[in-house]
């Protein structure tokens, strides 16, 4: 039988911890007990009910919200929180001639699952070197616990009305992990601090799937639309704007985020290339090319498909003319359909003026076409493109 760990060696591993953030590579530590969080189960089943839940989500609610069906004896929950950049230290210069797309700051760096994974193994190896028999359950945003919902149960910041911690010293700009431990840590307290009667977040959102208490419908964040693989619903082409992946909007609007910017972790910074690629090389790019480019990010993890999609419809809000070669290719040969279909959207919003040509190449390959929801969009493609004014010659 495993000897029982006392308070008194709980206090002394928690002051080590405390003193050490900067040793572990941590910027914020904070403590909890395991009790559960079944203040949440209404509200979790309410939002699954009304389908506000995008099926990212661990499957099981009582596993999110019970630490002891996850973890035998549970005793605490240790909370870390790491501050990344908001902003390029050295902005890139903009180029009409090669349009680019963007990656969420979510999405910058290393994947923040490895990094926080590799933090919270420095954590677990501190501890165990003072505690041999200290056993441990971490985890990050994929595991069964609501990383925001510990997190502010643990002192490190409170929920915003976008749903994000929010942190005094970094804003909302952190990763957030968990260890689950058989250590009786004593637990810090709730921050005073909250959103006031301040509502820029919900306001800004372009989709209102905000709700305004901290609750979403994360059908319509537009940071889950970039991350799904079918056809883009067309209610939120327009308004992804030129991002690739993921959303900063409710983000940037928030009070606490204003002048917010850290550099501390080096696998953290941006790479132009990668966070704000060029939009007409993701066209075309090999399965090989695209994890050399993409792979390490967090924004890969869905694929190919959901970024190339998303490239397609960013390149129709610029209207890059200069695009339309590449896509009236993908139309006649790339062999998913959901490609051509989007490709098919957008040649119809990029070209200014009634061209047979481009409609005639869309109607061949309609005829060709099997799946209902692509027969649509080039139909409403081939459409759009009748109803455009006839280019009138110029007199000499």
């Amino acid at each position: 039988m495993n000897k029982l760990i006392t308070r008194e060696e709980a206090v002394r591993v928690k002051s080590i911890l405390k003193k050490s953030l900067k040793d572990l590579g941590v910027d914020k530590i904070g403590f909890t007990t395991a009790e559960p969080f079944d203040h949440l189960e209404e509200s979790l089943r309410e939002q699954k009910v009304k389908g506000h839940t995008t099926g990212f989500e661990h499957p099981i609610i009582e596993e999110r919200i019970y630490p002891e069906k996850i973890f035998e004896r549970a005793q605490s929950i240790i909370s870390i929180a790491l501050a990344y950049p908001s902003k390029f230290k050295n902005e890139p210069a903009s180029n009409k001639e090669e349009r680019r797309g963007n990656f969420a700051r979510a999405s910058w760096g290393e994947d923040y699952h490895h990094i926080l994974s590799e933090r919270m193994q420095r954590v677990i190896q501190l501890i165990q070197a003072e505690i041999p028999n200290a056993r441990f359950k971490p985890m990050v945003d994929t595991g069964e616990l609501i990383d925001v919902v510990v997190a502010e149960r643990a002192g490190l910041g409170f929920i915003g009305r976008n749903g994000l911690l929010v942190t005094k010293e970094f804003g909302s700009f952190v990763y957030l992990g968990e260890i689950i431990t058989n250590i009786p840590f004593e637990p810090d307290q709730k921050v005073s601090y909250g959103c006031g009667d301040c509502y820029r977040c919900v306001t800004a959102c372009p989709t209102q799937a905000l709700l305004g208490n901290g609750k979403m419908n994360a059908q319509k964040c537009l940071s889950y639309q970039t991350q799904t693989k079918g056809h883009l619903a067309e209610e939120y082409r327009r308004k992804i704007t030129h991002v690739i992946y993921g959303c900063d909007i409710c983000q940037i609007a928030c009070p606490y985020n204003k002048g917010i910017d850290f550099h501390h972790h080096p696998e953290m910074e941006p790479i132009q290339d990668e966070v704000k690629p060029i939009l007409k090389n993701m066209l075309s790019l090999s399965n090989k090319e695209f994890r050399q480019q993409f792979g390490h990010l967090a924004g890969s993890w869905r694929g190919k498909k959901p970024l190339q999609r998303n490239a397609i419809i960013s390149l129709a809000n610029y209207r890059d003319r200069s695009a339309l070669p590449h896509l009236l290719e993908l139309i006649e040969k790339d062999p998913r359909p959901v490609i051509r279909a989007t490709a098919a959207y957008a040649v119809s919003v990029i070209q200014r003026d009634k061209n047979q040509a481009m409609i005639t190449l869309i109607d061949q390959q309609l005829k060709k076409e099997t799946e209902v929801e692509t027969i649509e969009e080039m139909e409403k493609a081939i459409k759009r493109l009748k109803n455009k004014k006839e280019l009138k010659s110029k007199r000499r």
